[in-house]
């Protein structure tokens, strides 16, 4: 089956200052980092990133001592990837970097962790690939899968006025590349990773606040303000569905 999604040839470096350039792709690393960490084993794990990018949550393994299979669609892409992450090359099976779309993707009986972060929301078919992925994780492993939250960007689009774009069921009439087209409903990502038998262990809001500031941070100290407070309540309802993306620790039982 063929599927119409997202891919950022042609546009990686713009896409790596707009995503990670700013205080939004900042504290969303930082906060990803905190979720995925407690479920990650002091001894090396052999984890799978789909959808990996410019390898920023590749390297946070790597530093940790784990072995990563790292993966995108995107050949330009990852050629930033292998940039950053050039220092590990030369340790033999700790990285490996693979250009091929999710859905090429092939089960693995030796991963350990599965990771897909922020990709989802490029897809032509979010939940479609959310059982893909249940194929990928082995059983008794873990999938950290985060997302573009639908219902917090409707949320953010009333605050900001934009009432005819909502009623157009949020889609933008000429398509931004940068802009995610295609944003996840908590709920159906939930049911539909539970229909395929993930068990829900950890929800965690990713810029639960930020996003809705009227002013931009102003300066470090205002930032670790508002991260202290991201981390304060990003596992506490309502606060939690209001993240701008949304992190799901999904286990898939033996």
């Amino acid at each position: 089956m063929k599927h119409n999604d997202q891919y950022f040839n042609g546009i990686a470096d713009k896409f790596a200052k707009n995503i990670y350039g700013t205080s939004k792709g900042r504290l969303r690393h930082q906060l990803l980092v905190e979720a995925l960490s407690p479920w990650l084993s002091k001894a090396p794990m052999r984890i799978l990133e789909v959808g990996g990018g410019t390898g920023i949550m590749t390297r946070e393994l790597l530093v940790m001592g784990h072995d990563v299979l790292l993966t995108d669609a995107s050949e330009d892409i990852l050629g930033l990837a292998r940039e950053m992450l050039a220092e590990y090359t030369t340790r033999p099976g700790q990285l490996e970097i693979m250009q091929i779309p999710l859905w090429e993707l092939e089960p693995q009986a030796d991963i350990d962790l599965v990771v897909c972060h922020a990709v989802l929301e490029w897809l032509e078919n979010p939940l479609q690939a959310i059982e893909h992925l249940y194929s990928l994780t082995p059983a008794g492993k873990r999938l950290s899968l985060s997302f573009f939250n639908r219902d917090a960007a409707l949320f953010g689009n009333v605050l900001y006025g934009n009432f005819d774009y909502i009623a157009r069921g949020m889609k933008v009439k000429n398509q931004v590349r940068l802009n995610p087209q295609n944003p996840v409903s908590p709920q159906q990502a939930i049911a539909q990773a539970e229909k395929c038998g993930f068990v829900v262990e950890q929800v965690t809001g990713i810029r639960c606040f930020h996003d809705y500031l009227k002013e931009r941070l102003g300066s470090d100290e205002a930032f670790e303000q508002l991260l202290a407070l991201e981390r304060q309540y990003n596992r506490q309802p309502p606060f939690s569905w209001l993240g701008k993306y949304l992190h799901l620790m999904l286990h898939k039982p033996a």
